[in-house]
């Protein structure tokens, strides 16, 4: 009250209305000793907010203090080195890294004896790992034969990638630099040409006395690729040679000629032959008299037959109307087997039998187009994509879009 009146009314009740109110601040991080600091902030008594400190420089502020907090040990913990590099470049090997019990002491992280990290789960100090699979190139197949039988070509073999456990693998998951070749050049030796020849004809040109066998002779390269060569070393082997059938004996024999069209057109008749008794010695014909064929089978000069007019065919009729006027109809005609004479009959060959369905007007259905059906909008082919022209609105400011979609779905079943 004395400061109060010594300072004057307005002053004492602006003094009145401020107090410093404190605020406790940590100043040592957790888990580990230290302490609280007091700190003094000028606060309005009416509005409990924050106002400069110079306001308050008339009111005696209170003396900084500090108290002492987390005065317990900090709980022990296990700390994890990073992870030593893979024991294998390749398949399965071993990682391995330092697992450690600590405790903070005075602010300081110290190694402790790990019975004091027993009630936390120890994190694991080794661990399997695999930089990558072990791999080699695996020769599948010896050197196929040269592309070639003479001169220089080429020859194959399959290689492949594989595990060390045989499982085939990418190429690209072993070393390029490794790989074996797959093909090398092939020398066989310099090409030649030479003759080369057939065997003889098994028959001889004469049934008897002298004629002629013939085989074939060509130059062809060594290189077997089947083209006829010329310049050959050598002298052409002959392609012809003389051979003999025997003794000539003379033979007689019936000799037919061709048979005369059938008598009756459609039904049964006869048709007729000539048969001649011909003398033959060697290559020399002469006709003799029937007499001297005699002793032989003498074939028929005579036989039945049936005119082919009467032979059945197809017959049909003309094509229906198409079913449909647009997006595909069919047309009919009635298909039937009959012989000369009109009647039914079964003997028309299946594979001859005309068709009796055809399709017709594959074409869409175009539909009639109001000049005034137009697409208002630039984005119609969205609204369409969308299938929104279900609805009124998108299909008149989309009329023409819509209405072309409206036919691409017509003519969808003919497709």
């Amino acid at each position: 009250m004395l400061s109060s009146l010594v300072l004057g009314p307005s002053i004492a009740l602006r003094t009145r209305n401020l107090i410093f109110k404190r605020h406790n601040l940590l100043v040592s991080p957790p888990f580990s000793t230290g302490f609280w600091q007091s700190v003094y902030q000028c606060i309005s008594r009416v509005t409990q907010e924050e106002v400069g400190e110079e306001k308050c420089h008339l009111i005696p502020k209170p003396i900084v203090s500090e108290e002492a907090c987390n005065t317990e040990p900090c709980p022990a913990y296990w700390e994890a080195g990073e992870w030593s590099a893979c024991s294998k470049s390749c398949g399965l090997g071993t990682q391995h890294r330092q697992v450690l019990c600590r405790q903070i002491y005075a602010n300081r992280s110290t190694m402790v004896h790990p019975q004091r990290c027993a009630q936390l789960e120890k994190p694991n100090a080794t661990q399997a790992c695999q930089v990558q699979v072990c791999s080699r190139w695996e020769v599948r197949t010896n050197w196929s034969s040269c592309s070639v039988l003479c001169g220089t070509g080429h020859r194959t073999r399959h290689v492949r990638c594989v595990s060390n456990h045989g499982d085939l693998l990418r190429d690209s998951d072993c070393p390029g630099n490794h790989r074996p070749k797959t093909s090398e050049v092939c020398d066989m030796g310099p090409c030649v040409r030479t003759w080369f020849y057939s065997d003889w004809s098994n028959t001889c040109s004469a049934e008897c006395g002298t004629g002629i066998q013939r085989r074939s002779v060509v130059c062809l390269s060594s290189a077997a690729n089947g083209q006829v060569e010329e310049n050959c070393a050598g002298t052409k082997p002959a392609d012809m040679r003389a051979c003999n059938g025997g003794p000539c004996q003379r033979v007689n024999r019936w000799y037919t000629g061709p048979w005369s069209p059938c008598s009756s057109d459609c039904s049964t008749g006869t048709q007729r032959r000539d048969l001649i008794c011909v003398s033959k010695l060697g290559a020399e014909f002469n006709v003799t008299d029937a007499s001297d064929c005699a002793h032989l089978e003498k074939p028929p000069s005579l036989q039945p037959c049936v005119g082919t007019s009467c032979e059945a065919r197809w017959f049909s009729t003309a094509w229906s109307s198409c079913s449909r006027s647009c997006v595909g109809g069919v047309q009919v005609r009635e298909v039937q087997c009959l012989t000369q004479n009109k009647t039914l009959s079964n003997l028309c060959p299946p594979d001859l039998k005309p068709i009796k369905k055809r399709p017709c007007n594959v074409q869409p259905c175009l539909l009639d187009l109001d000049e005034n059906c137009r697409d208002k909008y630039h984005n119609c082919p969205v609204i369409v994509q969308a299938r929104l022209c279900v609805y009124s609105y998108y299909k008149a400011v989309c009329c023409a879009s819509c209405t072309h979609a409206l036919e691409r779905r017509h003519a969808g079943p003919s497709r």
